[in-house]
């Protein structure tokens, strides 16, 4: 069966975008298997490989370990064992559970996995190609997704990236972040990032028809148009329940801080929200100022 890969930046609206293309019921939701933090990484019963850089490569030249985790995971075979080798905690326990079980029913069901991964954006390629995932990767407007950065108050560290020989081999344009390594500049280096992922997605997708673009801006302003597209690409089935479990979680009133929660224990950052004032909410993060700066060095 067809597993799906939601990727993108962090921010970029890939927990949302699984979260609904999970509604319909068909797919049990991984959440960021490739993020180096526990939670939600660096659980070998979900992935039973070890992460070691943020945005981790792979490709065929070193997939050895990660082919077989993977398929793994994509097959939703759970590895008991080797979780409890590793988390023992009593949240630990109660997260092998949650996810134990939901492997288990869905791979008894015939359910699809669905990956919400953000750290897998370039190693997209592989997943559609060695996996045979369909991919969707999210792009966002540069200004709310620097604004989101902001305010949350996170920057990227490059040598995580150019710390990857494979990486830099097969997108050398990444080459150019090396001077931003010991940067302060926050804004400058998450357009520098923005600006990286965009080509990298321009260019998979160009070459791998198993991936598709999609915007988050055009998701948010019209979500049931959006994301029945986005059932179509996945082979999902377009059901009364997808629509209305949908239309409810995007027409939310906005709660607490701007929708972003670290929640559950998938860890997931979505929850419900009105997804069109959203959109307004955004926009209005950065100053004039800096918004005008960060069009400028998103043109370049």
């Amino acid at each position: 069966m067809t597993p799906v890969l939601v990727t993108g930046l962090p921010r970029s609206g890939t927990s949302w975008t699984g979260k609904m293309l999970a509604a319909g019921g068909e797919l049990v939701y991984v959440n960021e298997p490739l993020n180096p933090q526990h939670p939600p990484g660096q659980c070998p019963g979900v992935l039973n490989a070890q992460v070691t850089h943020r945005f981790q490569y792979i490709c065929p030249d070193n997939d050895e370990t990660w082919l077989p985790a993977f398929a793994d995971t994509v097959a939703l075979r759970y590895r008991f064992l080797a979780e409890l080798r590793r988390n023992r905690s009593p949240y630990d326990l109660a997260r092998m559970l949650r996810y134990g079980t939901a492997f288990t029913l869905g791979r008894l069901t015939g359910r699809r996995a669905l990956l919400d991964d953000p750290f897998a954006l370039f190693s997209a390629g592989w997943f559609a190609e060695r996996l045979g995932c369909r991919v969707v990767i999210l792009l966002r407007d540069p200004v709310s997704f620097v604004g989101s950065w902001q305010r949350l108050g996170w920057t990227i560290y490059f040598h995580e990236l150019l710390e990857q020989p494979l990486l830099i081999r097969d997108h050398p344009h990444l080459e150019e972040l090396r001077p931003l390594v010991g940067c302060q500049d926050r804004i400058a280096k998450a357009v520098a990032l923005w600006r990286a992922a965009r080509t990298v997605a321009a260019d998979l997708a160009a070459r791998h028809p198993g991936i598709l673009l999609a915007r988050y801006e055009e998701l948010a302003a019209d979500p049931l148009r959006g994301f029945r597209r986005l059932y179509d690409w996945s082979g999902l089935t377009w059901t009364t329940r997808a629509e209305e479990r949908i239309s409810r979680a995007c027409t939310a009133a906005a709660t607490g801080a701007g929708g972003f929660a670290w929640s559950g224990l998938s860890r997931t950052a979505y929850r419900p929200m009105d997804s069109r004032r959203a959109l307004a909410t955004a926009a209005g993060r950065l100053t004039p100022e800096e918004t005008h700066r960060v069009r400028d060095l998103a043109s370049r």
